[in-house]
């Protein structure tokens, strides 16, 4: 018989997570907050470059960066009583941005690094609801963190990416204000860790970054006790893309026997139809499918050939 939420949520309080990040995850770091289940955590996220773009105008040059200040961690968070097989978790409630963030192609990176191999960086201005690209498209704002985490159990330095049974670098695009998200804890304490910020991506994320953008918000923590998921699990508070989706959608199709060929060939076909349906430059076509186009799996039955299918959705576009 499991321990229910309400013998954990006697005295629900609310705790800021300190500001100082990690960059790796291991269980040698010292947890920056202690709480318990009920409670709810508020928390200032940095970008996933901690702020090194800020400066940065379109038209300028590329500019350097510093790779070791790549996704800086809040956390850990130690939840009370979490112990290994148990599931923490984590409703988020609300998320506010900055008023700016940047999506850039990285050289050797994205699911089209060999079309487009040079580092290439673009500069939002965010609205309340939309951020404009380029006088071609408003892109709508759903904020949510790229990042959410039971800290794997290893002393070792582990990199943020790639994401793993335990949560991380996930890029959800659905993990908004009012989703639940469910994850399996790994270590004494569940060392929750948040961060990887985004105003809005599409499902794919298919140039390796969203709009990444500072967020503020806060989460409600609850510990579920004797309750074993293999993975993270979500459920959302409502419909996926309410209002987005009004418009229709125009799509492109990959086929092929390999899942992340038929991914890429989709997303080829995508930065084609809109450079050329909306004059486009297909970089420009490339950044917006990474944080408004969505990937998804058409066909996984019919061997040898898989389809993947990326769907714009045409409310977005303004010509």
């Amino acid at each position: 018989m499991g321990i229910t939420e309400g013998d954990y949520c006697e005295h629900m309080a609310t705790y800021e997570i300190p500001s100082t990040p990690n960059f790796l995850y291991t269980t040698r770091h010292a947890p920056v907050l202690e709480i318990s289940s009920g409670d709810t955590v508020s928390f200032e996220a940095p970008d996933a470059l901690d702020g090194q773009f800020a400066e940065f105008r379109n038209g300028q040059a590329f500019p350097g960066f510093d790779g070791d200040r790549l996704y800086p961690l809040l956390g850990p968070v130690m939840v009370g009583g979490a112990e290994p097989g148990d599931v923490v978790e984590i409703e988020l409630q609300e998320f506010s941005h900055k008023g700016w963030g940047w999506t850039a192609t990285l050289e050797g990176m994205g699911l089209l690094a060999e079309d487009f191999p040079d580092s290439h960086l673009h500069r939002w201005e965010l609205g309340e609801h939309t951020a404009d690209f380029k006088g071609a498209a408003d892109v709508p704002i759903r904020p949510f963190l790229g990042v959410l985490a039971c800290s794997p159990d290893t002393d070792q330095p582990q990199e943020v990416m790639p994401p793993g049974h335990f949560g991380g670098n996930v890029d959800c695009r659905d993990l908004v204000a009012g989703t639940k998200v469910f994850l399996p804890v790994q270590t004494p304490g569940a060392r929750l860790m948040f961060a990887d910020p985004h105003a809005a991506q599409g499902d794919g994320e298919v140039c390796v970054s969203a709009i990444e953008a500072p967020l503020s918000g806060s989460a409600k923590i609850t510990l579920h006790k004797n309750r074993s998921i293999p993975a993270p699990q979500f459920q959302t508070a409502g419909p996926l893309r309410p209002g987005i989706e009004d418009a229709g959608y125009y799509a492109t199709m990959g086929i092929g026997p390999d899942m992340y060929g038929a991914a890429q060939d989709a997303t080829r076909a995508m930065v084609e139809h809109i450079s050329s349906t909306y004059g486009m430059d297909p970089l420009d076509a490339y950044l917006l499918s990474s944080v408004a186009v969505d990937l998804k799996i058409s066909e996984a039955v019919d061997a040898p050939n898989w389809v993947v299918s990326a769907y714009l959705p045409l409310s977005i576009m303004k010509g």
